[in-house]
């Protein structure tokens, strides 16, 4: 209590001090062309620098006609890269192909508002009405008010991160602005030199043109038209676009076909040096003492490198060699006694029956609440009750964690697959002990990221192994071995979900409680060590996909209890969403079960207050053949799901293959609000559906005595792709703006499995993974 008290009394000091600087008016996202023009590398990771004349902090036009765009986000398969850019060649009336990217800086211009705006703990029924296409939006003021100001806030810190399905929507303004007003004066330059009436203009293709003959591309008119003033900036009509709502190649594939995209592991530098890790294999333990020897007379082997604890990570040793096989060699040869942590091992069985009894011990903080829970818990005739268990999980990104870094003349450089490449450049200033502007960082292509590139111990270690190397460049790679057990993990998570019914056998109450770590402290904690103590907040992330229900209860209490278990965990694919709809929409089946009714109908009967939610659910079911004939040994699931501000409803055709479950079958359909390229929406379905279903059948991190026990695919297994369904997406037709694309597929994949194995066996599945042989009753 005084912990909160504190916090309380501190948060209301920091408010007394804004109160003038928040009613003064939000930052222009949109910079100028007398602002520095991002100084990372150009075209992208590894490609040359591209010159030009600079229009604002997002544009600039070469001599050809072509566009640069400063690029702010990541690419790790998610396809932003080409929908960012077709933002710009849209507005531009550009070909797509005329688009070229350079990484953008750490100016506080590329910060990502849209991630930290939806990071607020708000009911998406209370953020977004569901009123019909083109009608008015109705908001509640604190809704408002509360995005306005964290959006200002977010301005102000500028934090350049890739994640929470984010970045269209947080560039869907700002860029097509940047865009217009470019083409704004890009006209009236052609207007003032030819004498021309600028309505009487026609822009085709980047050429800007008049009937009566005159006619130039963007390059010949450029100088003059970054001095001309755009005029009445005006954004495209949806009925004008000829790039957003089509489908259009990816601009990241030729590279990737032909072998020349840069990934972290691609960089090569002359003089390079190569660096292999052997951390503590107890999670939080430490080097008792080393034994070196045998291991530096080995050939190929240039030096050793202790590692404290950096960003939360556990500490050990790095090997240095000449190639990473003889560092990788010499590192799993090399000698080491180690020491458990001081709190003690960690053990994954324990720390789920402490979650239980947290439950039963603590009420938590509330997220949500209406109606009277208890008067009708009290009323009712019965309740049906059931707890629901989610593991740790891994990310496997297919590239494991590498960093590349050179520290010479007291200057830091990296070259990086991240995230957050302004964490990354902080904590390097850290480690090396420089200011931060002298540290660049090249942002690479990332092999996978779902969250894991969010950190930055990764990038530490190679600062601190790159000091020791007298100035030549180091890349430091992880091998799956240590990218498995040292991860920050998926917490785990138990919830106990409890409905009260009615003498007419409806649900009167629905009530949940969760228990698990909150992930967002934590993270701020090892990202922002000027906070210099522990961060104790409601965390969203750990309650979202439950207190956020789009379901017309009467009466809903929502809470979750806040741990600290000591396993290092992070942001995970769709992060609390992707266990927590698990638990949700398969006690939703409970119900319908429990109540007589078919699955599809006991929702469509809640969901008259959520009209989206429900065209949603429609669309799959109809999609699907819902209530239609199967294959003999067949069973239809159903699940839907909010998150990211999108809405994704799944249909799921399972069967029995050796007492195991195999789906067959996969319909989505999702409402993204406004869809700039339809292909990568149905790239990421798929994506969502298979990173899913091979946690829904094989994820399971299990800790004991401290030691993580899955170290490769062998035993942390990947989804075979003989056994990947047929993935069929349907998306919504909307002119709302953008929600996010890569993560909203993943949550309703696992409970509607779950729900389709019950059909078909009569087994209700409470944990994850699912297990027939493990049935909980």
């Amino acid at each position: 209590m005084k912990r909160r008290a504190w916090l309380l009394s501190a948060a209301g000091a920091a408010g007394a001090l804004v109160v003038g600087w928040g009613f003064l008016p939000a930052r222009s996202r949109l910079g100028s062309a007398a602002r520095p023009w991002p100084s990372g590398a150009e075209g992208g990771a590894g490609l040359p620098a591209l010159s030009g004349v600079v229009f604002n902090g997002w544009i600039k036009i070469r001599a050809d006609g072509s566009v640069v765009l400063a690029m702010p986000r990541s690419e790790m398969g998610q396809g932003v890269h080409t929908a960012l850019a077709m933002l710009v060649a849209e507005e531009l009336e550009l070909p797509l192909a005329r688009v070229s990217l350079a990484q953008a800086g750490s100016d506080s211009l590329y910060g990502n508002v849209a991630m930290l705006v939806g990071s607020l703990p708000f009911h998406p029924l209370e953020v977004d009405d569901s009123s019909p296409e083109g009608a008015p939006r109705v908001r509640p003021t604190k809704i408002r008010l509360g995005e306005w100001m964290v959006g200002k806030i977010a301005r102000e810190l500028g934090i350049n991160a890739t994640g929470g399905s984010s970045s269209v929507a947080d560039a869907w303004e700002v860029l097509r602005t940047a865009a217009a007003t470019a083409r704004g004066s890009l006209l009236g330059a052609a207007s003032l030199d030819w004498r021309l009436p600028v309505d009487e203009l026609v822009v085709k293709d980047g050429v800007i043109s008049h009937p009566s003959g005159p006619a130039a591309h963007y390059g010949m008119l450029a100088k003059f038209a970054a001095a001309t003033p755009p005029g009445e900036v005006t954004l495209k009509s949806p009925r004008d676009w000829k790039l957003i709502g089509r489908s259009a190649p990816r601009l990241d594939v030729p590279a990737k076909v032909n072998g020349t995209a840069v990934f972290g592991v691609d960089v090569r530098l002359p003089g390079m040096l190569y660096a292999a890790i052997r951390l503590c294999p107890m999670l939080g333990g430490s080097p008792a003492a080393i034994h070196p020897e045998a291991v530096l007379a080995r050939p190929g082997v240039e030096r050793l490198v202790r590692l404290p604890a950096y960003a939360g990570s556990t500490a050990g040793l790095a090997v240095v060699g000449t190639t990473w096989w003889h560092a990788q060699r010499a590192a799993q040869a090399l000698r080491m006694d180690w020491q458990q942590r001081p709190a003690g091992a960690l053990d994954s069985r324990q720390i789920e029956k402490a979650l239980e009894a947290a439950l039963g011990r603590e009420d938590g903080h509330t997220f949500y609440e209406r109606g009277a829970v208890e008067a009708a818990e009290a009323a009712a005739t019965r309740t049906v009750e059931a707890m629901y268990r989610a593991p740790y999980l891994a990310h496997a990104t297919l590239e494991p964690m590498n960093c590349t870094a050179q520290v010479k003349d007291g200057k830091v450089r990296l070259w990086v697959p991240t995230q957050v490449p302004q964490m990354a450049a902080a904590i390097a200033a850290r480690v090396a002990g420089v200011a931060l502007a002298d540290v660049s960082l090249t942002v690479t292509l990332l092999g996978g990221g779902f969250g894991r590139r969010l950190e930055v111990d990764f990038v530490a270690q190679a600062v601190r192994v790159a000091m020791e190397c007298g100035g030549r460049p180091v890349q430091l790679i992880w091998s799956r071995e240590e990218d498995t057990t040292h991860d920050f993990y998926r917490p785990m998570q138990v919830a106990l979900l409890r409905a009260a019914m009615d003498a007419e056998g409806r649900v009167s109450s629905l009530r949940i409680r969760s228990a698990g770590d909150a992930i967002t402290p934590r993270w701020l904690e090892r990202g922002l060590p000027a906070l210099s103590g522990p961060v104790e907040i409601p965390d969203k992330s750990a309650a979202e996909g439950l207190f956020d229900l789009p379901y017309g209860f009467a009466s809903q209490k929502m809470s979750h209890v806040a741990t600290r278990m000591g396993v290092p965990v992070g942001f995970w694919r769709s992060v609390g969403h992707s266990h927590n709809a698990f638990f949700s929409e398969s006690f939703m089946d409970e119900l319908a079960w429990d109540a007589r009714q078919d699955p599809l109908a006991f929702r469509r009967a809640l969901l008259k207050e959520a009209p989206r939610h429900l065209a949603v659910l429609d669309l799959a079911a109809g999609k699907a053949g819902w209530g239609g004939p199967l294959p003999a040994g067949r069973a239809r699931g159903v699940a839907l799901h909010e998150s990211f501000g999108s809405i994704v409803a799944q249909v799921v055709e399972v069967s029995l293959s050796n007492g195991a479950p195999r789906v067959h079958h996969v319909v989505c359909a999702i409402d993204c609000g406004t869809v700039v390229n339809p292909g990568i929406v149905a790239q990421q379905m798929e994506s969502a559906v298979v990173f899913a279903l091979t946690a829904a059948l094989h994820g399971q991190v299990d800790i004991h005595e401290g030691v993580v026990q899955q170290k490769n695919f062998p035993n942390y297994p990947m989804l075979p792709l003989a056994q990947a369904p047929w993935v069929q997406t349907h998306v919504l037709p909307s002119t709302r703006p953008p929600g996010g694309v890569g993560e909203p597929g993943v949550p309703p994949l696992a409970p509607a499995v779950a729900n389709a194995l019950f059909a078909l066996t009569g087994k209700r599945l409470r944990k994850l993974p699912l297990a027939l042989n493990e049935v909980q009753v």
